[in-house]
């Protein structure tokens, strides 16, 4: 079973869309396998973007993630296509219709929702926020 991470972002926790956003990916047939609401420190959010260090909007960046709270980790089959299907493109105005990014996207800086890009990346972040004892793998009923 494929596990991906997701973080419901501080624009989108502040608008109250968390829920709405979790559930999206539920009724895609993921599994919340964990969830956990906090506040990303610096240190936190530097690691996490480490890749993004050298390009412009890094400061902008970390500014925004540690700005507010954020909600995740979901698995399912073929988990990380899936939930990067429904999120849509990284640019709310360029996502699909229906995608989270295009209904609660404001902005490609405020898109709403990261999720890991390949499950060797979902397996560092969600080391990265969540001990193992907090996933809690079960069967979904239908």
């Amino acid at each position: 079973m494929e596990r991906s991470l997701v973080l419901v972002k501080p624009d989108a926790v502040e608008r109250g869309s968390s829920g709405a956003i979790v559930g999206r990916l539920e009724s895609a047939g993921l599994t919340l396998v964990a969830l956990k609401m906090l506040r990303m420190d610096r240190a936190l959010a530097e690691r996490h973007y480490a890749l993004h260090k050298e390009k412009p909007f890094f400061k902008g960046l970390i500014n925004y993630i540690t700005s507010g709270p954020i909600v995740a980790v979901f698995e399912g089959d073929d988990a990380v296509r899936t939930i990067r299907a429904v999120m849509g493109a990284t640019d709310p105005a360029k996502a699909e219709l229906g995608s989270i990014r295009r209904d609660f996207g404001l902005d490609i800086g405020r898109n709403a929702v990261h999720g890991s890009d390949s499950v060797k990346t979902a397996e560092q972040e969600i080391k990265t926020f969540f001990q193992d004892s907090e996933i809690l793998s079960y069967q979904r009923k239908q």
